[in-house]
């Protein structure tokens, strides 16, 4: 038996299905999920994450959340969730490169905030179209 992954936004269920291992952005960095994995709930940051099916790997963008580890079963609530192949790679990167340069001249705590949650959710979104050239 493999992982039950169950991955649900706001606006729909986004992806369900049975992999390998998953590879979660966290709070507190990168963490590997694999088959029989202890117990654990933990915040999820804006970035990639990564899940190997027995085919292949899939990236995908999440904007945080929460994951769930019980059981072999891992249940991902997402703020916001993009598969990589939906994603421009022109446009991500793009969107990486002006967003680094907000974020650099960014004044003001509120100014600082807003573009540095804007360069995580670029990035984030550049990282996957970058991941899927590699796999």
């Amino acid at each position: 038996m493999s992982l039950q992954i169950s991955i649900l936004t706001p606006e729909r269920p986004f992806w369900n299905g049975e992999a390998e291992e998953i590879i979660l952005p966290t709070e507190t960095g990168e963490m590997g999920v694999l088959k029989n994995h202890a117990p654990i709930v933990t915040g999820l940051d804006v970035g990639a994450m990564l899940i190997r099916t027995k085919q292949e790997w899939n990236s995908y963008a999440i904007m945080g959340g929460f994951a769930l580890v019980k059981q072999n079963q891992v249940t991902i609530l997402a703020n916001e969730a993009q598969y990589s192949v939906n994603i421009d790679a022109e446009e991500a990167k793009t969107a990486f490169e002006t967003a680094k340069d907000n974020l650099e001249k960014a004044e003001g705590v509120k100014e600082k905030v807003e573009a540095n949650f804007a360069y995580k959710r670029a990035k984030a979104r550049y990282q996957v179209v970058k991941v899927v050239k590699k796999f």
